[in-house]
């Protein structure tokens, strides 16, 4: 038999898995793991040109995976760089990192519960609220208990929100567009009452409040700080195909983890050679990496692990692709989704404190309805499946730095925010269409 056709074989039963599971959580978390893993390259290949010829066969099956996107942001980040030169200059790329930061992270929230293939439209207002209140307590209390103050806020109103749809049977919609409006008019007479802030604004009482996106590492720290997680991911992802392996289990081929680690490493020399670059004018020296990229990171590799390594993440995939099974495999429906709204409002508060951090400032003008559809576009432009069950915290990644880029290379370029909305509509509906294709092409092979 085949690569080609095993992987053939591999899909069609990962295709069928969830709706074959009955005998209770344990089942269902089972099946929720061996669905994805089934049919993926690296575990059908035995090297690196099996893996090759079998990647190269499931794109041609409409199976493309993130390959779009990133050819899309290479020709976007093209178009920029031919229009304006100074696009790929150091100081735009890493201005780049930190505007995608608050867009990535609310596109992770929103992960959380369009997985589920329900919808959190408050998410951007809620971020708004956990920057408020922040900016608020930090004046009379240490900075890092105003973040938990805040961030408590945030996860307790996702957590409301979640009770209302699960326990009434409410739409997800309508109870977060309710949300949506009630934070904002609460968000105004929060802003009214700190009386710290003037014009309808509260400013920032913290130097590290504001080093969270305007402070840097020191070159020689981002260079250790690079080969520490790259050296960190390269040894986990080792030994875990060798535990694989010593279990009795199916592994990636060693030349393909090496491969994945080779190219972890060449991005991230690329990024801290880009970040230690001088960005400064004059006199004035400015360098390092960002730690809001680490921040970023951080939160990311904790997101992967949640989602991919622990019964939460199972659970939640289980009932994006098909809740009944999942119900009738034992797994609380109400409580996966109830957690996932609460995530999603703790992850859109570390956005609005990013952004906040950003600004220096948070206001009641805060368009907290944009930023919410930044952050379903960053999801859906990544790869996320809006009706649940399919969809990476990777995606966020790749879709928020689509969105970032847009809205940075339209500004730079000096043309209007209106511009930014329309084209990142644009860049919306082809990825939803290119999408839908795939999905058509593979339902027909």
């Amino acid at each position: 038999m085949s690569p080609t056709e095993h992987g053939g074989q591999q899909d069609r039963a990962a295709a069928d898995a969830p709706v074959i599971v009955a005998e209770g959580p344990a089942a269902a978390e089972a099946a929720a793991e061996d669905a994805p893993i089934a049919g993926a390259p690296e575990l059908i290949a035995d090297s690196i040109g099996d893996y090759a010829r079998i990647w190269l066969q499931r794109v041609r099956n409409g199976e493309s995976g993130a390959l779009p996107v990133l050819l899309g942001l290479v020709a976007v980040v093209v178009f920029f760089q031919v229009k304006d030169s100074l696009f790929l200059s150091a100081g735009n790329l890493v201005n780049l990192m930190v505007l995608a930061a608050p867009i990535i992270l609310l596109g992770m929230a929103e992960i959380f519960v369009l997985l589920l293939g329900e919808i959190d439209l408050s998410v951007g207002y809620n971020a708004g609220i956990g920057a408020v209140v922040v900016f608020w307590a930090a004046y009379t209390l240490p900075w890092w208990v105003a973040i938990l103050i805040g961030l408590a806020c945030t996860a307790l109103i996702g957590a409301l929100l979640g009770v209302l749809i699960t326990r009434l049977s409410l739409p997800s919609f309508v109870v977060t567009l309710a949300g949506l409006l009630a934070l904002e008019g609460l968000l105004i007479l929060l802003i009214a009452r700190t009386g710290h802030g003037a014009g309808g604004s509260i400013s920032n009482p913290s130097n590290i409040l504001d080093d969270l996106t305007a402070g840097n590492l020191s070159p020689a720290a981002g260079w250790v700080v690079m080969v520490a997680l790259v050296g960190l991911a390269g040894l986990f992802m080792v030994t875990r195909d060798r535990r694989r392996r010593a279990n009795g289990l199916v592994a990636p081929p060693l030349g393909v983890t090496l491969l994945k680690v080779a190219f972890m490493a060449v991005a991230g020399v690329v990024v801290v050679l880009v970040c230690n670059t001088n960005r400064g004018s004059g006199l004035v020296t400015l360098e390092g990496v960002p730690w809001v990229v680490l921040i970023v990171l951080a939160i990311l590799v904790v997101y992967i692990v949640l989602t991919g390594r622990t019964r939460f993440g199972r659970y939640i995939y289980a009932i994006g692709g098909n809740a009944e099974a999942a119900r009738r495999a034992g797994v609380n429906l109400s409580a996966i989704r109830t957690l996932a709204f609460t995530l999603c409002g703790f992850t859109g508060g570390i956005a609005g404190i990013l952004l906040a951090s950003q600004l220096n400032s948070i206001g009641s003008n805060l368009n907290g309805g944009q930023y919410v559809l930044f952050a379903v576009a960053a999801a859906v432009i990544g790869g996320t499946n809006l009706f649940g069950g399919r969809g990476r915290m990777l995606h966020a990644v790749l879709g928020g730095l689509v969105v970032a880029t847009i809205a940075n290379g339209l500004a730079l370029i000096g043309l209007s925010a209106a511009a930014t909305d329309i084209v990142t509509a644009i860049v919306l509906i082809v990825a939803v269409t290119i999408d839908t294709q795939a999905r058509r092409t593979r339902t027909s092979t």
